[in-house]
C-alpha cells in the first residue's frame, strides 16, 4: 500500500470557469496539491474532466504554472498583471 493518500473533495460552482478559478485558487493554498492533476467537471458528467493547470514539461525541468487554456508561452510561475 502507499504512504500516501488522494484527497476526493467534490466542491461546487455554477459554471465552467467559476470551477477553474476557484480550482487555481485551493490548489495555489496549499504546497501539498499537485496543480497538474487538478481537474473540474460538470456534476452530471465526472467523467468528462477540464484541466485546470497546463502542466507542460519546461526546458531545465519544472512544469508550467499556467492556466490550461493560456495563450503566452509556457511558465513555471503565473503571470501577474
Amino acid at each position: 500500500m502507499s504512504d500516501r493518500w488522494v484527497i476526493h473533495l467534490p466542491v461546487t460552482a455554477p459554471d465552467l470557469l467559476r470551477a477553474r478559478i476557484l480550482a487555481r485558487t485551493a490548489a495555489r493554498l496549499s504546497a501539498r496539491v499537485e496543480p497538474g492533476g487538478v481537474t473540474v467537471s460538470a456534476e452530471d458528467q465526472q467523467g468528462v474532466r477540464h484541466w485546470v493547470f497546463c502542466d507542460r514539461r519546461l526546458a531545465g525541468g519544472g512544469r508550467c504554472a499556467l492556466p490550461a487554456d493560456h495563450t503566452a508561452p509556457c511558465s513555471p510561475r503565473l503571470q501577474r498583471r
